[in-house]
C-alpha cells in the first residue's frame, strides 16, 4: 500500500460529510487534475497528441483488467454506464419462447427492468426472495430450472447492502450452463473482485461510485466464450478489427471486447476514470477493502449500541461491504434525510432508512458525527 494523506487527495470541504460513495463519489485530486489538464490540452492543441490519448485508454483497460483479474485488457470494453451493459447483453442474446432470467427482489431498477423489457419475446423474469428463511444464494438458485438462461444478480444489494456469494451462484450457474451476470457497481472499488473465482460471464460497473470516478463511463467485462454468443445491435468504425483503417471497404467485428463499442471513446472520462483507477490500485484493493469493511463494522457498533437506531444491513460474516442502511425507530427516515442532509451529510434515503457508504479515506471522526446528528434530531 503506498500511504497517502486523505487530505491530498480528498479535499472535501470541511463541513461536508460525505458518505454516499454508493450514489455519486467525489473525486480525489489526481482525477480532478487529469480533466483539467485533459480541457487545457484540447483547448491549447486539440487533437494534436492523440496517440498519447489512445495510450490512456489502453492504460485504462490495463487498470480495469487488474480491478477485476480478468484474464486479458481484451475482455474489457468501456461503455457508457450499467444499463447499457445489461442491455448490451439483453438484446443480443438469441432468446426462445419459455426462456427465464432469475434476479432477486434486491436489485436496482437497472438490472431488472431490462429483463422485464424482454417480455415480449416471451422470457419470464423470476424474483428470488433474498429476506426468506434460506441462504439468499439459495433463494436465488432455487429460482433456476431447465430453461433458466440466466441469472443477474447485484454483488452488493444498493438499498440493503447485502453482499452476495457470487462464487456459490457462479459454481451453480457454470454446473448447469447457465450464463452468469454480476452487476458490481457497489463492489468494484469497495471490495475485492475477482471474475475467474466467481466463474461471471458478464460484470459491468459505472466509474461514478466507489471507483471514484465520472459519470458516463462504464467497465464491462465479458468472458471470450460468452461474447461471442451476443449479437450486436450497434454498428460502427470503432467495434470492427481493423478499426482506424477508414479506407477499407471489408470489415469484421473485433474479436476483442471492443466489440461492443461502436463509436468514438470518451476520452474525457477515460482520462478521468484512469486517474482514479491509478489510486485504487495503488492503495491495493485487499487494503482499501479492509478499511472499508472496518468503517462498517465501526458503524455497525456505534448504531447496535443506541436502542433507539435499528440495523437494516446485514452483520452477518462476509454479508456486507461499504453501506450501512439503519432507521431510527421514532422518526420518520424522510424527515431524519432531511435534517440530514441541511446538515451537510451527504447520504441516501433507502428501504424506508438512512444509507451511509463511507469510503476508505473517510475520517472516522466524520462518522461520530452524524450519528450524534441522528441522535439530537427531534421529532
Amino acid at each position: 500500500m503506498v500511504p497517502i494523506d486523505a487530505n491530498d487527495e480528498f479535499q472535501l470541504r470541511n463541513d461536508v460529510i460525505y458518505l454516499n460513495h454508493a450514489g455519486v463519489s467525489p473525486w480525489p485530486m489526481r482525477t480532478a487534475k487529469a480533466v483539467r489538464e485533459f480541457a487545457e490540452e484540447n483547448m491549447r492543441e486539440g487533437s494534436l497528441h492523440y496517440p498519447a490519448w489512445l495510450g490512456v485508454e489502453t492504460e485504462l483497460r490495463r487498470r480495469a483488467m487488474q480491478l477485476l483479474n480478468a484474464p486479458s485488457e481484451d475482455d474489457i470494453a468501456l461503455l457508457k454506464n450499467t444499463s447499457e451493459a445489461l442491455s448490451v447483453i439483453a438484446y443480443g442474446l438469441d432468446w426462445k419462447d419459455g426462456d427465464n432470467i432469475v434476479i432477486s427482489n434486491q436489485e436496482f431498477p437497472s438490472n431488472r427492468i431490462v429483463w422485464e423489457s424482454l417480455a415480449h419475446k416471451g422470457v419470464e423474469l423470476r424474483e428470488a426472495d433474498l429476506s426468506g428463511p434460506s441462504t439468499p444464494e439459495n433463494a436465488v438458485i432455487s429460482m433456476s430450472d431447465g430453461d433458466t438462461r440466466l441469472i443477474s444478480v447485484s454483488s452488493v444489494q444498493f438499498s440493503t447492502g447485502l453482499r452476495m456469494d457470487l462464487e456459490a451462484i457462479g459454481s451453480f450457474c457454470r454446473r448447469r450452463g447457465i450464463l452468469f451476470c454480476v452487476d458490481a457497481i457497489q463492489s468494484l472499488g469497495a471490495v475485492q473482485l475477482d471474475v475467474r473465482n466467481i466463474d461471471a460471464d458478464f460484470v459491468m460497473a459505472d466509474g461514478h461510485k466507489w471507483m471514484l470516478g465520472p459519470e458516463g463511463l462504464a467497465v464491462f467485462y465479458s468472458n471470450p466464450e460468452s461474447r461471442n454468443h451476443v449479437r450486436l445491435n450497434q454498428y460502427g468504425w470503432h467495434m470492427v478489427e481493423d478499426a482506424g483503417n477508414f479506407d477499407r471497404r471489408e470489415w469484421s467485428i473485433a474479436r476483442t471486447a471492443r466489440r461492443f463499442e461502436c463509436g468514438s471513446p470518451n476520452m474525457l472520462g477515460i482520462h478521468a476514470l484512469n486517474a482514479s483507477l491509478s489510486l485504487l490500485l495503488e492503495q491495493g484493493m485487499d487494503n482499501i477493502e479492509r478499511e472499508v469493511l472496518k468503517r462498517s463494522e465501526y458503524l455497525f457498533e456505534k448504531i447496535s449500541a443506541r436502542p433507539e437506531l435499528e440495523l437494516i444491513t446485514s452483520t452477518g460474516p462476509d454479508r456486507y461491504a461499504g453501506i450501512v442502511t439503519f432507521r431510527r425507530r421514532d422518526a420518520d427516515p424522510a424527515l431524519l434525510y432531511r435534517h440530514l442532509m441541511q446538515n451537510n451529510v451527504v447520504c441516501a434515503l433507502r428501504s424506508g432508512g438512512i444509507r451511509l457508504s463511507p469510503h476508505f479515506y473517510t475520517p472516522y471522526e466524520k462518522l461520530d458525527h452524524v450519528l450524534e446528528l441522528v441522535e439530537e434530531y427531534r421529532v
